[in-house]
């Protein structure tokens, strides 16, 4: 396969540096974006060769349309382009500032849909392009604490499968949907928070890397959904199957995983702008330590909960 034109929104961090690295060891010429212009030139420096940043919030459609220019002005093509932007905030619905809630669907949802705008057009002009588009695992579930970003992944679902229907006429156009559970990245740690202490993703937690090599898997072999993580199935099985039991499980279990106890004052985070970013956090667990662990007490959950619904007694 020959070297590729990918524009990478997001780029500069988490999931999207790590597809960023992937792509550039495959010699793919990359058009990275993101809001902090250093941390853009930092990853472009980790990638080599020569790699072309543009500074963008995705959430401003003039930005993303100049994003779009850039690429062609360059390279003359836009072969893939993969959107793994975004921004959380944890909180109760009640508790966050209306503010941000907002921009938190602005960025998660607005921004895809500017990227889509976008890459569409390019993608029609030239008869072929992959969008790849991130969503999440809390896209096909909710969480307390998590409405905001819950509500933007939801409604970025919807407008994928809908992009796939108009897309029928074009067999070379194709959109894909990367589906992540818990990944070890800086979104957790960097969210605005009204929730009274730190985020983190809940076990078991993948790696960046296994998630950018995804993003290229995608690209290579486009299809219409990629879920991964290890729990993801399991975690939809509780929600579509077994929802009362699902309700009252996932608030005491975001509390004991989703949640750490550092405290932590209200923010903002990096909502409205790009702040300094650190990976890692309190209590990252990866797959391989409880991975098979979290994977049989949640089977194990399910049992018992399809037990009761059977109306058996479970002590």
């Amino acid at each position: 396969m020959g070297s590729r034109v990918v524009v990478l929104t997001g780029g500069s961090s988490g999931i999207g540096r790590a597809a960023a690295r992937a792509f550039a060891a495959r010699g793919d010429k990359l058009v990275l974006a993101a809001r902090g212009l250093t941390d853009l030139q930092k990853v472009a420096a980790d990638c080599g060769g020569d790699v072309v940043v543009v500074p963008t919030d995705v959430s401003v459609r003039t930005q993303v349309d100049d994003l779009a220019r850039v690429a062609l002005d360059g390279f003359g093509r836009i072969d893939v382009w993969a959107d793994t932007a975004a921004v959380m905030a944890y909180g109760r619905f009640e508790d966050l500032p209306p503010y941000v809630f907002d921009k938190v669907i602005a960025t998660d949802l607005l921004g895809p849909a500017n990227v889509a705008r976008a890459a569409l057009r390019v993608f029609r002009a030239q008869g072929h392009g992959t969008l790849i588009l991130c969503s999440s695992l809390v896209g096909h579930v909710t969480a307390p604490s998590m409405s905001a970003y819950a509500t933007a992944k939801w409604g970025l679902r919807a407008l994928a499968r809908t992009l796939r229907q108009e897309t029928r006429d074009a067999p070379d156009i194709h959109v894909c949907q990367l589906v992540p559970g818990s990944v070890d990245t800086p979104i957790y740690t960097s969210a605005a928070n009204y929730a009274g202490v730190v985020g983190r993703p809940p076990p078991p937690v993948d790696s960046a890397e296994r998630l950018g090599a995804a993003v290229v898997r995608l690209a290579d072999r486009p299809r219409r959904k990629l879920s991964v993580g290890a729990a993801n199935r399991i975690v939809e099985f509780g929600f579509y199957g077994l929802p009362p039991v699902y309700d009252a499980l996932v608030g005491p279990l975001m509390y004991r995983l989703g949640l750490s106890r550092r405290p932590a004052p209200a923010d903002t985070g990096n909502v409205f702008a790009s702040t300094p970013r650190s990976d890692g956090g309190p209590a990252r667990n990866g797959r391989t330590a409880v991975g098979a662990a979290a994977a049989g007490a949640l089977a194990l959950g399910a049992a018992a909960a399809l037990a009761l619904r059977r109306g058996l007694r479970v002590r």
